[in-house]
């Protein structure tokens, strides 16, 4: 079963990360895992400047290392941008200390900015304890993109059946997500705007 919305037990269970932006505006805040890679990034970089809007993008530190010239787009286009570890590191496997060093590695190549998303969104309280100078941002609403079995239309539909003031949007821009973001992302943002909604960058 596909949770679209997070769901409400988790912020209740870890009340110190950021699930959505507390706000009695329409404000949305989407927001990007896994790139920079020059197949896709671009694709969202365009798109965005289209609408006119800004998003926040969670690198992975070794994708920022070999595609430097996609993560100057991201920033030239005045986007935030986070850390989303070295290595998409999966925080149930891997021990604290491991996990804040490769976590440093990504953040030497971000600006000073502290974002962090945890890849999988698995990360140990003992994790959450080490990473205290960083804003951990989790989501309240996961497109699925990457899920190449979900069809277009219903992660489209998902998505926007999900979306409600101040909701955190996560979508990909990975090789993975391609087929799905490229499909949804234009659709999702011209319906939102359509709603009354804007999007804003963390």
């Amino acid at each position: 079963m596909r949770f679209f919305r997070t769901p409400g037990i988790l912020p209740f269970v870890y009340p110190s990360l950021l699930w959505k932006v507390d706000t009695d505006q329409k404000d949305l805040y989407l927001t990007f895992d896994d790139g920079p890679v020059p197949e896709v990034t671009p694709y969202v970089v365009q798109t965005l400047q289209t609408f006119n809007i800004k998003a926040t993008f969670f690198c992975i530190g070794d994708n920022v290392r070999k595609n430097p010239e996609q993560f100057k787009k991201v920033i030239d286009g005045g986007h935030s941008v986070g850390n989303h570890t070295y290595n998409h590191v999966n925080g149930w496997s891997s021990s604290p200390s491991a996990y804040k060093e490769n976590t440093a590695l990504c953040q030497n190549l971000l600006p000073s900015k502290r974002l962090f998303r945890p890849p999988f969104g698995r990360i140990k309280r003992s994790q959450i304890a080490l990473l205290n100078d960083y804003k951990i941002v989790m989501w309240d609403v996961l497109t699925f993109d990457y899920d190449k079995s979900l069809d277009s239309e219903r992660c489209l539909n998902g998505s926007l059946k999900a979306v409600r003031p101040g909701s955190i949007i996560v979508f990909h821009d990975s090789v993975k997500a391609e087929k799905n973001l490229t499909y949804v992302l234009p659709r999702f943002i011209e319906s939102c705007l359509s709603n009354g909604y804007s999007f804003k960058a963390l």
